[in-house]
């Protein structure tokens, strides 16, 4: 589950919480700028800003602002001493913003996620003071929801939302939204449990989809936001497709594979793979040319699907896959 969702769920209760963001990095920090850690009323916390000495006394501020209701920036320099004492391998410099999680700014958090698993352009603009702080959330198309926001930076928001990098003016964060992408794996076998897995640790959207009560089950994926019974035809009108989408094919036989891609590959997405040997992946193919599809849309495909690292067990197969979307994400 991602961070805004997780607020949205403590806001519910009436319990709240402060928002720690990494907005400035110089050296080699062990989180890069955007990287979050939401520390609930309650004093749990969840993401992370780089583990150690530093998030524990961002853990301890994030409980002061909590109470002060006043965000606070914090500036943290990583000497050889400090190296040292603490047993970090990481040297650097972050700031670190850390601002309460207000019910008035409940409903920019949550359309948060829906934007971020899309991919749609979007802007987070944080500003704040001795005085106080407010919050904006602009999309790609200029609509705003939140607090209005500066004329400069409002003239110039899709230019920051294209450049696609954290910057700060004065004191005034401009945020563009990181992807939390939907990842649908079709089949449910062994393989499919550890990429189920592996994938929610690193921020997909697991959907699992089998036509398999006994084998598309929370108890087998219990990490996956849905787990979806249907034939894999008519699953389709149960998915969305914004271009920003991840698909693994994992089904038991190229008769499912083929007709799974074949529906794939008349919508948009980001990540086509599919697992198969050489022999299963040329029949599927010829399927596919059978039905119109040309080489050039094929191609696009990732078969055999997964990073080449000699992985044989399904863990290690799961390894390779994620990997490559990864990769995928990354670039």
């Amino acid at each position: 589950m991602d961070l805004y969702s997780i607020i949205e769920e403590y806001l519910e209760k009436g319990s709240g919480g402060a928002l720690a963001t990494i907005v400035k990095k110089l050296g080699a920090a062990p989180r890069e700028e955007g990287a979050k850690m939401f520390v609930g009323g309650d004093g749990k916390f969840y993401g992370t800003v780089g583990g150690g000495c530093i998030e524990a006394e961002v853990w301890q501020e994030a409980r002061k602002v909590i109470k002060t209701g006043m965000a606070k920036l914090l500036h943290y320099t990583m000497d050889g001493r400090q190296l040292e004492d603490e047993g970090m391998i990481c040297g650097g410099n972050v700031d670190i913003l850390v601002e309460p999680v207000a019910e008035k700014y409940r409903a920019l958090y949550r359309a948060i996620p829906g934007l971020e698993r899309q991919g749609t352009g979007a802007l987070l603009v944080t500003k704040f003071s001795g005085e106080g702080f407010s919050k904006s959330l602009v999309k790609e198309d200029g609509v705003a929801a939140g607090d209005p926001i500066d004329e400069e930076i409002g003239a110039d928001y899709q230019r920051y939302i294209s450049e696609k990098r954290l910057a700060v003016i004065g004191n005034t964060i401009v945020e563009p939204l990181q992807t939390s992408p939907d990842l649908y794996i079709f089949g449910a076998g062994h393989v499919s449990q550890y990429v189920s897995r592996v994938a929610a640790m690193v921020d997909f959207n697991v959907t699992v989809i089998d036509d398999r009560t006994e084998f598309a089950n929370r108890e087998r994926f219990p990490e996956a936001e849905r787990v979806i019974v249907d034939d894999f035809t008519h699953v389709f009108d149960q998915l969305s497709f914004h271009g920003n989408e991840y698909v693994v094919i994992l089904t038991r036989g190229h008769k499912h594979d083929a007709l799974v891609l074949e529906q794939v590959m008349k919508r948009p997405s980001r990540y086509v793979g599919m697992i198969g040997s050489k022999r299963k992946t040329r029949m599927v193919m010829d399927y596919m040319r059978q039905q119109g599809f040309d080489d050039k849309t094929l191609e696009s495909v990732y078969a055999p699907i997964g990073v080449a690292i000699n992985s044989e067990t399904p863990q290690e197969i799961a390894v390779s896959i994620v990997a490559e979307m990864i990769k995928v994400r990354r670039t």
